[in-house]
This record gives structure tokens, C-alpha cells and sequence, in this order.
């Protein structure tokens, strides 16, 4: 685990429409699934994607009355005031009181952060053991890495993005000599198989190369993840007919398995907990958020 037994998973990309809420809470829900106690931190405070979609799971189970697992879960707002050195230092005693105030009984904490840049995010980055960037399937979406040379698929510059991961990296180094394990993961993969889809893994193999960080292969492009926002509910959960109606399909069936994939690639500290076989919660569900 990470500091005091807590591993800490920013989930981030500083370009929207990236997936970050979708793969952030469904990392949380196999883990809570898995047997590890599982908090989460919406840090997103004009979106709260992460926020709606709890809230959408807990309305759904409590309708259906069902029995699902739901992490304990804080909201952090930004602050507001006239002065930016005051807002700041604000957001920052409110998110150093939270993470003191999670890391008690907590195995995995995931933050789900904007997709823009803001001083929740840097903060947010500077606590992260694991660091996931989702990054769509898309030549076009990989300057927030890097400016690339398309001539040869390389990278030229550190993109703005990757100039933060590398200051809170060696800040952490520094500090402890402990690192940050970057993982970029490919996002809405397309099922047909292009040239444009090589050349993103190309390029995508030189940028981890370059700036020391690791590609995972994601999640193909799946209207599942659509139909299942209004629910809040995962691919890990059951989906009975009498619930959802609908019951699992071959896509529900591969994006449940491209994510235990993800979660094999990211290396987590799973323990005991990852040898459990996944299975529904026996207790009742819990309302904390």
C-alpha cells in the first residue's frame, strides 16, 4: 500500500471527454468488489461527474433495493474569495484534512480530478501513488502529452501536462525517494483495427519512453458506458432484467474483462484482496458519500 497503508489513485487528464469519471469509478467499484475498503474524492467542482454518478448508483440501489458496494466519497469545492493566494491556501487545508481524514480505514483512494488545469489538480497529484491518464484512441488527443513530431510518431516537447507530472515527480523523490507509477491508458479504442490506431500505440510507446511512465491498453468504445451513467451502476454489477432491462450482452461481458485487465496493468497493491474472487457485497448497502 501507499503512505500509512492508503494508496492514492489520481485518475487525470487536462483534456475533457477523456473517460477520466467512467474509468475512475469503475476502478473504485472492482476494488470495493475485490474486498478492499475504497474512498473516493470528487475534485472536480464545476462537472461532478464522479459526484452524479454516485449519487445515481445510490438512488438506483435504494429504489431496487439492492445491495451494491459504495466507497465513502467527498466532494471538494473549490474556493471562491477575491484573493487567489487565500483560495488556494483554503483548498488546501480542506484537501489535507480530507485525505487525513480518509486514510483511516482506507485501502485505495481514488480522485477523479477536471479536465483543465487547477490547483486541486496539482494538489491532487502530489498525494497520487498511482497516476491514470486515459487518452483517447486519437492522434489528435495526444498533445496533452506532448507536442509530437509527425513525421515520426515522436515526441519533441513536454506538453504542459507532462511539465506538472514531472515537477511532482521529482518533488516526490525528493522528499522520500519513493516515484509516482504513470500509466497512460488507451481509451475508446475503436474495434476495427486502422493505421491511424498503430500509429497512436507508436506513438504512445516513444512518449513512455521519453518522459518514464507506462502504457495499459483500455477500453474499447462501448455504448454500454453511456446507457449505465443514468444508473450508476458498473459492468461489475448484475444486471438483471428485472433492474436494468436488459441482461449482460458480449459487450458487457468484454468491457468487465478489458477492466480486470486494466487493473492487472496497473499493478495495484491489491494484497489479500486480490485474490478474492469477485462476488456481490453481504452487507447492506452503505450511504456514505
Amino acid at each position: 500500500m501507499g503512505r500509512n497503508g492508503m494508496h492514492v489513485i489520481v485518475v487525470c487528464n487536462e483534456k475533457g471527454g477523456s473517460g477520466k469519471s467512467t474509468t475512475a469509478f469503475h476502478l473504485a467499484i472492482y476494488l470495493a468488489y475485490q474486498g478492499a475498503r475504497v474512498a473516493t474524492i470528487d475534485a472536480d467542482s464545476r462537472q461532478q461527474t464522479f459526484t452524479h454518478y454516485l449519487r445515481n448508483r445510490r438512488s438506483w440501489a435504494e429504489q431496487h433495493e439492492m445491495t451494491v458496494p459504495l466507497p465513502r466519497h467527498v466532494h471538494l469545492p473549490a474556493a471562491w474569495g477575491d484573493s487567489i493566494r487565500e483560495n488556494q491556501k483554503a483548498e488546501a487545508d480542506l484537501f489535507d484534512r480530507t485525505i487525513e481524514r480518509l486514510r483511516d480505514g482506507t485501502d485505495f483512494l481514488l480522485i477523479d480530478t477536471p479536465g483543465f488545469d487547477t490547483n486541486l489538480t496539482r494538489l491532487a497529484h502530489g498525494v497520487a501513488d498511482t497516476l491514470v491518464t486515459p487518452v483517447n484512441d486519437s492522434l489528435i488527443d495526444l498533445d496533452v502529452l506532448a507536442r509530437v513530431d509527425s513525421n515520426v510518431a515522436a515526441p519533441i516537447e513536454a506538453s504542459p501536462y507532462t511539465r506538472l507530472v514531472q515537477r511532482v515527480r521529482a518533488d516526490r523523490h525528493a522528499r522520500s525517494g519513493e516515484t509516482i507509477d504513470w500509466v497512460l491508458v488507451r481509451n475508446r479504442i475503436s474495434n476495427l483495427g486502422s493505421r491511424n490506431a498503430q500509429q497512436v500505440q507508436d506513438t504512445l510507446d516513444r512518449v513512455a519512453r521519453t518522459f518514464e511512465c507506462r502504457v495499459a491498453e483500455g477500453i474499447a468504445e462501448r455504448v454500454i458506458f453511456r446507457s449505465l451513467f443514468p444508473t450508476g451502476m458498473t459492468v461489475f454489477d448484475p444486471l438483471e432484467e428485472s433492474r436494468l432491462g436488459t441482461g449482460p450482452s458480449i459487450s458487457h461481458v468484454n468491457a468487465r474483462q478489458e477492466y480486470r485487465s486494466l487493473v492487472a496493468a496497473l499493478r495495484l497493491p491489491l494484497g489479500e484482496a486480490g485474490a478474492m474472487v469477485e462476488r456481490r457485497p453481504e452487507a447492506p448497502i452503505r450511504l456514505s458519500a
